[in-house]
């Protein structure tokens, strides 16, 4: 077996929603400080000094939410990018392949608009949630399968 012999279109494939994930869990780190500024709510004394009304408080329920939400996202987008790179040298099929990055992807932009910006009861969370978390183990196991 010859080390990184993916196929090219998938790889580009891969590289591309790689770096949609990338930059969604950023956005939310941007999202995060966009709810503590319009909540006037902060986790440290000294970023309270810009407005006097602002206070240091971790129990903001708007605040939280959001940052569970980038928590999930650090939680689980890592794993899938690893998982993802291993299972292309595995020689997937390209249309399963292709399908499978882009439904993970699919499946975290989902789960952060049904969990911080448009919050939608469960189980819609948790289905999103899901989704992603079984084509990350999917993956993990063709990889383990494929290398033993």
């Amino acid at each position: 077996m010859v080390f990184l012999d993916i196929d090219e279109g998938l790889y580009k494939i891969y590289l591309f929603y790689s770096s949609v994930l990338v930059l969604k869990v950023l956005a939310m780190a941007v999202l995060t400080a966009r709810q503590r500024f319009s909540k006037l709510v902060f986790a440290n004394p000294e970023d309270t000094i810009l407005n006097k009304r602002s206070k240091v408080r971790f129990d903001d329920v708007d605040v939280e939410r959001v940052r569970r939400a980038h928590l999930n996202d650090l939680e689980n987008i890592p794993f899938f990018i690893i998982a993802c790179f291993g299972y292309l040298q595995t020689n997937p099929n390209f249309f399963i392949a292709a399908c499978l990055i882009r439904i993970f992807v699919a499946s975290r932009i989902i789960h952060t608009i049904v969990y911080a910006v448009v919050v939608l009861p469960q189980p819609a969370r948790g289905i999103a949630w899901g989704v992603g978390y079984a084509i990350t183990i999917y993956m993990a196991v063709q990889v383990l399968l494929n290398f033993v």
